[in-house]
């Protein structure tokens, strides 16, 4: 077994490691406190090749593995996981799916801007009334006189909504199969398609920075080639879209903890009572020692799976356990990293307060920590 990165994988890690923290940790405290989108740093990180990274370069990617694209989403995260999920829903929810299902047309006109970083992509698959339960989607889209006409509601969309955003691309019931059961579609929706609406921005507890709205169709129109993949092939698409993103978020949430750990490292040294910096005392020292111990344990899981992937071999129970390990992993670690800070850590002026925040939807994105273990409960074939 060989733990050592690449001169690429390291090159990137680098590179993202100084962007995040000479360019995006320095605004992380405003966007989050003013819910403010971070467009130059997305036009930063689509300079740099970030929003492109593990797509091919005939379609404007650059053409990096998944295990560079998670060391990224690392970096990024370690700093301000608003950022990171703008990165990692872009690149695993919004470009892949066209990437891995769509036709040459469709790359063409929809991939190359998006792995330029030129616009954003948004993926509707959750609904009011299909969160967890995502087979149960509403949203329909009937197929007439060479056009689809959809109707329905998305909610929850990250990406969806921001000034440079090109579309959306959505799950709807298209028909019925030969058993009678709904069968679902992916359609893409560009942003202005007469009929389809953005709510405002969600206010949220955490991820402030980021652009999560809700999505409206009524009799919204598009053209019947904007099919993506084969009809009735929805459901299995975005399961296998699924198994990537939580990979995606994996990563988020062990950056997540890499900024924690950071902060509580770095106060731990500086704050001092009974005449001495609380490192040197030993429940500070154990505290500090776990957290590294659990956050090296997430990432060798995080990069293995990514390393599967890579390798064409199934990737998706190390996904899965990366992604409900990491999550858990992230709520311990955080929340670890604020007691240490003590009541400091309970304001606002210190990112462990942000961090604290942006930590819950780790648990809930991409298969809440519940569905997460039927899903690996399933590939175990329990």
């Amino acid at each position: 077994m060989n733990f050592e990165l690449t001169d690429d994988q390291r090159a990137i890690q680098e590179l993202c490691r100084d962007f995040a923290q000479n360019e995006v940790a320095p605004q992380a405290e405003r966007n989050d406190a003013e819910a403010r989108f971070p467009y130059e740093l997305v036009a930063k990180m689509a300079e740099l090749g970030l929003m492109g990274l593990p797509f091919p370069e005939e379609y404007g990617g650059a053409g990096a593995d998944t295990v560079s694209y998670a060391l990224a989403v690392m970096e990024i995260s370690r700093a301000d996981a608003s950022t990171g999920i703008t990165l990692a829903a872009h690149v695993s929810l919004g470009a892949s799916p066209i990437y891995y299902f769509g036709t040459e047309t469709q790359k063409q006109t929809y991939l190359v801007p998006l792995a330029r970083g030129e616009k954003l992509w948004g993926f509707g698959l959750t609904e009011p009334n299909a969160g967890s339960d995502a087979g149960g989607t509403q949203t329909r889209a009937v197929l007439g006189d060479g056009q689809w006409t959809i109707n329905g509601t998305k909610a929850f969309i990250t990406n969806s909504g921001t000034e440079i955003t090109g579309g959306t691309t959505i799950t709807a019931i298209t028909g019925t199969d030969a058993d009678g059961k709904p069968e679902i579609s992916n359609i893409i929706v560009p942003q202005d398609t007469p009929g389809f609406t953005r709510s405002k921005q969600y206010k949220k507890m955490g991820w402030r920075a980021s652009d999560t709205r809700e999505l409206s169709f009524v009799d919204a129109k598009v053209p019947e080639e904007n099919l993506l993949g084969r009809r009735g092939h929805g459901f299995r698409q975005f399961l296998s879209i699924l198994d990537g993103g939580r990979i995606s978020v994996a990563a988020l949430s062990v950056g997540l903890a890499m900024g924690a750990y950071d902060e509580a490292y770095k106060y731990a040294k500086e704050r001092h009572q009974f005449g001495k910096p609380i490192s040197k005392f030993q429940a500070i020292q154990f505290k500090l020692a776990d957290m590294l111990m659990e956050i090296e344990h997430a990432k060798l899981m995080v990069l293995k799976a990514a390393w599967e992937k890579d390798q064409g071999r199934p990737f998706e129970l190390n996904a899965s356990l990366a992604k409900l390990f990491s999550g858990e992993m992230s709520r311990r670690v955080v929340n670890e990293a604020l007691q240490i800070h003590g009541g400091y850590g309970f304001m606002d002026e210190y990112p462990i307060s942000r961090m604290y925040r942006d930590q819950k939807i780790n648990e809930i994105g991409e298969g809440t920590n519940e569905v997460q273990r039927l899903v690996i409960a399933r590939q175990i074939g329990l």
